[in-house]
């Protein structure tokens, strides 16, 4: 039977990993998951490892008992660990050529073991730590053992850098500060000994021979790891690669400048903080880096290799990054140095099609020594306004040679990746600015023979669409570049004659726009047009609004060549492009978004840009936008059945900047903003006029209202001041609110009408800028509220019979519009223009409609959805922080079970990555601890009014629960200790109260960590609790709380010194259990 088993287990890993049939595989599959939970997997894996004759079947066993001694909750027993360790490191060694997968499937086993075991002790023995020694034996024997031991080493050290999201991330750093202290300077200089070994013998080595090859690769990979490790929790990730710093040990110093081997590994040597040598010792490392440079430069036949060319790139980058200009012209041969630097990064740019992700860092490096020149006080010359011009030009031209065979070749065009060129753009902003006038008479030059073409062939009957295309092109690329280097003015101190320069590009850039836009009713280039906007954006930054001189010799130029003679004229042109885009690209979401973006970043207005601000309002052409705001005008405001209804949030930004510039002269004038929401009006009448008969076109109604939701959450944004938002109010209360509720009832399984509707209704009862005043007679805030509870529990009861929703579709389907809701829900309990006692005063069940709905919500959504969606952890906890701080009697009056959910969601929120949530987290915990303090002081007090009936029940469930407090108490002294605690304020405020409700719990708890540390340093931590409680009385009064934040700041210092040099952590048995 046994044999029988094996082979249909083996037949079974066949089938998974063979066929190419689905439904074969996903019976395997389904079977195989069955054998991974059965009660006698761990026996059968042993089975399959020792008479499995497949290497899938050793794969399976090996990633079975993974996932075994991985698992949380019913965890193997510490000799059944010790005993598949041991297991697995005499399987590798007496079989050392397994195939590939199936050896790195068991490291991964020993890794997850060692990782998870690592506080595990065995009479009074770390068990799982001797790593060193297991990997010993494989080091002494045959390649092949050797580079399984290395493999060990390697994939344990990644294993324990990276955190997972079974365990706790405290577990995880505690885990990976221990073993940083204990073993992986040992691991670290064992590989570097490993590799001088290696060197030594380089002329026996044999790179053709598969092992030896294997070994090399493996050794390298394990020094990456060490030197990747992430030494003080920051977990940085590759989108701040160029700011990456290593942060060595100062313990490592001895092995400083060991390793020059092989480019990543140079990238992290190059990135060791500064701060871990003296001056001296910094110039002799810099100029070993600078001299490896040099070499490689000088012999470059390995970067033919993309990933050494990347790897050398990012090396270049760091030098910089890491070192100051002063320092790097102090080294020996700087000169050649920096004229083999800009030769490489020019014929790098030159092969645009090679390697394009590695420009980047290469225009990272030249971006950094620019914007130093003004800074370096050294003596030496720096040499760069020799060597910056040549970057400069290289890009530039480059770009421009590109475009012809981009476009002959049907290659994929950079212009579409917009992220990669603006990002290129922001470093060439600054590196053009150095040495700017050459910079700009190359750019003149450039643009003035593509214009010049462009014209020609526009001119010309037998042009081909492929000339005109290139032309196009390249004026794409000038456009772009010439906005980005008008942005780099920011960067600098300006001349006038660098003003002069920008009004020389402007000027014709701005000839260009005539010329194109006169072609808009024939032919246009998106391209183009988006380089336009771009560049519009840059000049605005720079040159419009009050802090700009009007004397600026921009100006000056502008109006002797296009008579544009002041700011005014200036703007006129702004907004005449605005509507023409408006006109001629509404179809195009691309333009018209940015298009509309533009005219928002116009219509703000900071205060320092109040007259440009006026000046622009009374512009004709923005008055004809505030009279004539309909699709006749604007073809994007029009409901077009071929669109999809997402496509219209453009709308929202629009009337957000329509808002705006109405305000600025809208006043208490009634009649001209009935006059500006005639449209709106007309919008709404129709709506109504379609729910009113049974038969309606659903597509038209649904098209209609949407727009229409979405202009007026734009005006209602853009009126944050009382009189104009009461205008608003008034317009739509009672009148419209009945059709937005209404079209909830009929439409709340369509989020792309829902979304748009919760949307404006939580920015109708948002109290911004405290626009919602009512008078004193006004009984609006009462009725605004019951319309908001009204929609709250419309949408919830309904959203709630949507059944079982795909998990990839379920935030789209319910939980956005749930996370909408909370965010009403908070905006309308915060925003103090309701007294809520009045509702129950007078028997108004709308509150409690309300709450009621939000706890239906809150039950259907399961813990790790609450934290794993941003926006619905956010506007979750900040509606419970509400409700705990103003509601705690409505709280303390759930059912046991709603009780342990929300606690338990505060718990898990405690350490959540997301800082805000945190906070909020200790906020609702703190407001939650006070009232129950209270409570239970007023219970054990001979008082005349007794506690309500909610009080004494939430008293009962707390008592009968005490786990709950206590592990959190034990979670936030956890992060406070061992963490990187980025909110102590925030933390401190609900310990204290924890501390006063668990006192012996924390008495426990305190000798638990005591004890934990070595016996020398079990005196100073006991210290450091007792002056954590000095001087603090049994009362949570705001005097004692504010010394108790006092003293814990000085805890965390005090435990942090105490523990600087302790190889020692704390027990697993205790906190992190």
């Amino acid at each position: 039977p046994i044999l029988h088993f094996l082979a249909q287990l083996e037949n079974l890993c066949k089938q998974l990993y063979e066929t190419t049939d689905t439904a074969t595989r996903l019976q395997a599959e389904k079977a195989l998951v069955e054998f991974t939970n059965s009660p006698d997997c761990l026996s059968k894996c042993q089975l399959l490892l020792e008479r499995g004759s497949s290497s899938y079947s050793q794969l399976l066993a090996a990633t079975c008992l993974t996932k075994l001694v991985s698992r949380t909750n019913n965890p193997l027993p510490l000799e059944q660990r010790i005993d598949i360790r041991n297991y697995v490191l005499n399987y590798l060694a007496t079989r050392p050529k397994l195939a590939t997968f199936v050896t790195q499937a068991l490291i991964q086993l020993y890794a997850r073991i060692t990782k998870l075991g690592w506080f595990d002790c065995q009479k009074d023995e770390y068990v799982f730590r001797n790593v060193i020694t297991d990997v010993t034996r494989f080091l002494q024997d045959s390649v092949e053992h050797c580079i399984i031991g290395v493999t060990i080493l390697s994939q344990l050290t990644n294993e324990i850098n990276q955190a997972d999201t079974t365990h706790p991330l405290t577990k995880h750093r505690k885990i990976a500060s221990s073993f940083r202290d204990s073993s992986l300077f040992d691991i670290f200089t064992l590989s570097c000994n490993l590799l001088k070994q290696v060197r030594k013998l380089s002329f026996n080595l044999n790179l053709n021979d598969e092992s030896q090859h294997g070994l090399l690769m493996q050794l390298l990979k394990l020094t990456h790891n060490c030197l990747n490790f992430d030494f003080i929790g920051t977990s940085t990730d590759e989108s701040s690669d160029d700011l990456c710093t290593v942060q060595i040990p100062t313990s490592w110093r001895s092995a400083e400048g060991v390793l020059s081997l092989v480019l990543s590994c140079l990238v992290q040597i190059a990135s060791v903080r500064r701060s871990l040598f003296n001056n001296a010792e910094r110039a002799k490392f810099l100029s070993h880096l600078v001299d490896g440079v040099k070499r490689i430069l000088e012999n470059p036949q390995s970067l033919s290799d993309p990933n050494n060319y990347h790897e050398f790139c990012r090396l270049l980058a760091r030098l910089k990054s890491n070192y100051q200009l002063g320092e790097l012209v102090k080294v020996e041969n700087y000169p050649e140095v920096i004229r083999l630097i800009a030769n490489f990064t020019v014929t790098s740019l030159q092969h645009w099609e090679f390697a394009p992700n590695s420009v980047h860092y290469l225009l990272s490096l030249w971006q950094r020594l620019a914007a130093s020149v003004p800074y370096v006080k050294a003596t030496e010359p720096h040499m760069l306004e020799t060597y910056t011009p040549e970057v400069t030009k290289a890009y530039i031209t480059s770009r421009l040679e590109s475009v012809h065979i981009i476009l002959r070749d049907g290659l994929e065009d950079p212009l579409d990746d917009t992220g990669l060129v603006q990002q290129q753009l922001d470093q060439l902003s600054t590196i053009g600015r150095c040495e700017y006038e050459k910079t700009c008479a190359l750019l003149v030059q450039l643009f003035d023979q593509s214009a010049q073409s462009y014209q020609e062939l526009l001119q010309s009957a037998t042009a081909s669409p492929m000339d005109v295309a290139v032309q196009e092109g390249r004026l794409t690329w000038l456009v772009y570049i010439i906005g980005a280097v008008i942005g780099g003015r920011v960067s600098f101190a300006s001349t006038d004659e660098q003003d002069a320069m920008d009004g020389e590009l402007v000027c014709r850039v701005l000839q260009l726009m005539n010329l194109t836009d006169s072609r808009l009713a024939q032919a246009g280039n998106e391209k183009l047009e988006l380089a336009m906007l771009s560049f519009f954006e840059q000049f605005r930054k720079i040159y419009i609004g009050d802090q700009v001189q009007k004397s600026s010799k921009l100006y000056r130029r502008l109006s002797e060549v296009l008579g544009l003679n002041d700011e005014t004229m200036v703007l006129s042109v702004f907004i005449g492009k605005i509507i023409t885009n408006l006109k001629y690209w509404g179809r195009c979401e691309p333009i018209t978004s940015k298009t509309l973006q533009l005219l928002n970043d116009l219509s703000i207005g900071y205060p320092f840009q109040k007259s440009c601000w006026v000046k622009l309002v009374k512009l004709s052409a923005v008055q004809f936008m505030l009279n004539n705001h309909t699709s006749e005008h604007f073809s994007f405001l029009g409901i077009n059945n071929q669109s999809n209804l997402t496509d219209m949030r453009c709308r929202t930004t629009f009337y957000t900047a329509l808002g705006r510039l109405l305000m600025v002269d809208l006043g208490e004038d009634e009649d001209q903003y009935e006059q500006f929401m005639l449209p709106l009006t007309a919008a709404f009448e129709t709506v109504a006029q379609m729910f009113s008969t049974n038969t309606f076109n659903e597509q038209e109604a649904k098209r209609t209202l949407v727009g229409l939701v979405r202009d007026l959450r734009g005006i209602a944004f853009a009126f944050n001041a009382k009189t104009s938002f009461m205008m608003l109010f008034e317009w739509i209360y009672p009148s419209y609110m009945p059709i937005l509720q209404r079209a909830i009832e009929l439409w709340y399984h369509d989020p792309a009408c829902t979304t748009p509707v919760l949307k404006l209704m939580a920015e109708l009862v948002h109290n911004r800028s405290q626009r919602l005043q009512f008078d004193v007679s006004s009984p609006n805030g009462i009725l605004l509220f019951r319309e908001t509870s009204k929609m709250i529990t419309t949408y919830g009861n309904r959203i709630l019979t949507l059944g079982e929703v795909p998990k990839d579709q379920v935030y789209a389907l319910k939980l956005k519009g749930i996370s909408i809701c909370f965010s009403m829900l908070k905006a309308a309990l915060s925003g103090s223009y309701v007294n809520f006692g009045v509702f129950r005063l007078y028997g108004d069940d709308a509150l409690d409609n309300a709450l009621q709905t939000f706890i239906k919500l809150l039950l259907s959504i399961p813990h790790s959805d609450l934290l794993d969606y941003p926006k619905l952890s956010q506007s979750y906890y900040s509606l419970l922080e509400v409700l705990t701080q103003d509601h705690m009697n409505f709280i303390a009056s759930l059912e046991p079970h709603v009780i342990m959910y929300i606690l338990s969601s505060i718990s898990e929120g405690l350490t959540a990555l997301d800082t805000m949530v945190c906070t909020g987290c200790c906020s609702c915990l703190d407001h939650i601890v006070t009232y129950l303090f209270k409570q239970l002081s007023r219970s054990t007090k001979k008082r005349t009014t007794p506690l309500t009936q909610e009080s004494d029940r939430f008293l009962h469930i707390m008592q009968q629960h005490p786990e709950m407090i206590q592990q959190m108490l034990s979670t936030v002294l956890n992060i406070i200790i061992f963490e990187d605690c980025r909110n102590q304020w925030s933390m401190s405020r609900p310990l204290l109260g924890l501390i006063l409700l668990n006192e012996k719990y924390f008495s426990d708890l305190r000798n638990s960590i005591v004890n934990s540390q070595p016996p020398e340093k079990q005196q100073a931590m006991h210290l450091c609790f007792e002056n954590l409680m000095e001087g603090i009385e049994r009362n949570l009064l705001t005097k004692n709380r504010d010394r108790f934040t006092q003293n814990l700041s000085a805890f965390r210092r005090e435990v942090n010194d105490s523990m600087k040099n302790s190889t020692y952590g704390v027990n697993s048995n205790d906190m992190m259990s």
